[in-house]
């Protein structure tokens, strides 16, 4: 089955379809059907900033559409940036620009906990909604450390592998991320779905 992802993130993209792939989908992204969809995200949760870029792409390509939102949230910043993390800090900076500012909001904490959030909606043509959630506890390294990944990635470190996310490979961070336990569940509920409505997915 194709989905469209209502994203334009390339890491996103790249990350949720490997894991989606196993699941028999095909995630296509929106501009690769000529659309440039942006969306407000207007919503108090990552439930609702989900639906609502799900439900526009959806509604532009009539094709079934796929959505993440996620963020994280740092104990002793009270749960910010929380769901506005792409966000933190003003329009127009950088990743790298974004995770020193919240390492600067940190200086002298010693309270380092964090939990990254995912929640995952898809939206059908036929209105039906669903939605799925992951978690990804970790604490917030004190400087940035390794290459890889996208976003606040080199500062998540996670102790039980003592790596940071952006220290691990793919099938690292795919085997515990906030998003992975998030599609998975998603799948659970997407296998549901294909039975009831008799729809043969290709694995």
């Amino acid at each position: 089955m194709k989905i469209v992802l209502a994203s334009h993130n390339p890491g996103k993209m790249k990350e949720m379809s490997t894991i989606l792939a196993a699941f028999g989908v095909e995630l296509v992204l929106q501009s690769d059907l000529g659309m440039h969809i942006e969306v407000e995200e207007t919503g108090t949760t990552f439930r609702e900033n989900a639906l609502l870029k799900a439900q526009a792409v959806m509604k532009a390509t009539q094709m079934p559409a796929i959505s993440d939102d996620s963020g994280l949230m740092v104990d002793a910043l009270n749960g910010a940036p929380g769901v506005y993390t792409a966000r933190y800090g003003g329009e127009g900076l950088s990743d790298t620009e974004r995770y020193r500012l919240l390492l600067s909001a940190l200086t002298g904490q010693t309270n380092r906990a964090a939990h990254f959030y995912s929640c995952i909606a898809c939206v059908f043509p036929t209105g039906e909604v669903l939605t799925a959630q992951g978690v990804c506890d970790g604490t917030i390294a004190f400087a940035p450390i390794g290459e890889d990944g996208f976003g606040y990635d080199p500062i998540f470190f996670v102790p039980k592998l003592r790596k940071t996310f952006a220290q691990m490979t793919a099938e690292e961070k795919n085997s515990i991320s906030h998003r992975a336990k998030a599609l998975a569940a998603f799948h659970s509920e997407f296998e549901k779905y294909c039975r009831e409505k008799n729809i043969h997915v290709d694995k």
